[in-house]
């Protein structure tokens, strides 16, 4: 009797220090799931930073590689300009020519005898005055012409840009998210050309999502980037980025 009291009390203490010890162990473990678990949505939210911060990287390049190309093509422009601007000088030069052999009338209405002396530089002068108002009214004439006609130059110019620009189309089944049934919707919204998908603003990106009924997949697809890469024309920043555009998978 004396043996099962002691072999009760030392099983009934055994489970006593057992349950004490699982419990503690039980509440460690505990406490290291809730710092796991905080440390993987610390681990998300840095990831969700990171790339955050990488497409903002990326839409910087993009301006940047757009401002670069607006600066090269402004520099280009300029040894345009000025031999544009080159011809109207010479023009009134040529027209405003035939007032400088007034002075050689002059010289020899002086060199005359002392008694016509008087009279032939007042007459030298009377018809040198006609000759110089005409030759000044058709300069002014000239550089009136000139005038008038660059203008007419610049939007002639302007036209046949606008309608290159116009018949220009670009594939837009080349940016990745784009296959061709969006082609087909882009064409019918009048969006033709990387330019044009490049320009977009915020409102431009909204109006495109509601018509083709897509919920940020623009922005997702980065559609701006890549078209401002092959607006660009930099072919070998563009495969780099996108290394699966313009394959069969694309969409």
């Amino acid at each position: 009797m004396g043996t099962f009291f002691y072999m009760l009390l030392a099983f009934l203490v055994g489970v006593s220090v057992g349950w004490f010890i699982w419990g503690r162990l039980r509440g460690e473990l505990d406490s290291l799931r809730g710092d796991m678990d905080r440390t993987r949505s610390e681990r998300d939210r840095l990831r969700a930073a990171a790339d955050r911060l990488t497409g903002e990287l990326e839409v910087c390049r993009g301006a940047r590689a757009d401002l670069e190309r607006q600066l090269a093509e402004a520099q280009g422009a300029k040894p345009g300009a000025t031999k544009a601007a080159i011809p109207a000088p010479s023009a009134l030069m040529s027209t405003s020519a035939p007032a400088k052999p007034t002075p050689a009338k002059t010289a020899s209405a002086k060199s005359t005898p002392a008694k016509t002396a008087s009279k032939k530089p007042a007459a030298a002068k009377a018809a040198a005055a006609p000759k110089a108002s005409a030759s000044k009214a058709a300069a002014s004439e000239t550089s009136a012409t000139a005038r008038k006609a660059s203008p007419a130059a610049k939007k002639a110019t302007a036209g046949k840009a606008t309608a290159a620009a116009a018949d220009k189309t670009d594939s837009l089944r080349r940016l990745i998210g784009i296959g061709p049934v969006n082609e087909r919707k882009l064409h019918d919204l009048g969006v033709r050309t990387y330019a044009q998908i490049a320009a977009w603003t915020a409102a431009d990106i909204k109006r495109i999502e509601d018509v083709l009924q897509f919920d940020g997949r623009i922005e997702r697809e980065r559609w701006i980037e890549q078209a401002k890469l092959l607006a660009a024309g930099d072919e070998k920043e563009f495969a780099r980025r996108f290394p699966t555009a313009g394959t069969a998978n694309n969409t």
